[in-house]
């Protein structure tokens, strides 16, 4: 795992982004929360945003959602990973979640690095981003907190099950040579 000892926890948050190192091709984007006494308004998605919109490759193609409960974690040993066209843009709309990104691809520079991804509303505001997670780099998340976490994505693939694979924890070896778990991220809430 990769961490930097300024940081004050694991989780990259906006506040610490800048002693946070970064899978490669990883993007966050940060989100403007508009708040009047009617509620908020959040733009997710602009094809101004070079980033992660606007290009053959970063276009639209569909939205989805998922609610979580609390305590659950999607994929609870094994990795989601779409190894050869699709990228995920996931913004949480509601509640709390930790995304954990893990580079296994052997020709990157950040190879072995993994990411922890504090994402929701606890963030406040000014903390809200947007996750673009790269193709063939391995992700999961767990809903923290005490209710369910509504996560939106902008995959930038039609579905195609070609696209879904699953890779058990059990079959991952990390940079020091031990197997991911939902522990590690329990230990450090």
């Amino acid at each position: 795992m990769t961490f930097s000892k300024k940081m004050k926890n694991n989780f990259f948050t906006l506040d610490q982004s800048k002693d946070f190192p970064i899978i490669r091709d990883v993007v966050v984007r940060p989100l403007k929360v508009n708040r009047d006494p009617r509620g908020i308004l959040v733009e997710t998605l602009k094809k101004e945003w070079k980033d992660v919109f606007n290009n053959k490759e970063l276009s639209f193609t569909q939205n989805y959602y998922s609610i979580t409960d609390a305590g659950v974690a999607r994929d609870k040993d094994q990795w989601h990973v779409h190894p050869t066209k699709q990228m995920d843009r996931f913004v949480v709309m509601k509640g709390d979640i930790i995304v954990v990104l893990y580079d296994w691809r052997k020709n990157s520079p950040t190879y072995q690095y993994m990411n922890w991804f504090k994402m929701g509303e606890s963030n406040g505001d000014k903390g809200q981003y947007l996750l673009l997670v790269p193709v063939n780099v391995l992700h999961c998340f767990i809903v923290t907190g005490k209710k369910q976490a509504l996560l939106m994505n902008f995959p930038t693939q039609l579905y195609d099950p070609k696209e879904e694979g699953r890779v058990s924890f059990k079959d991952v070896k990390l940079k020091d040579g031990s197997n991911f778990s939902w522990d590690y991220v329990k230990r450090n809430l």
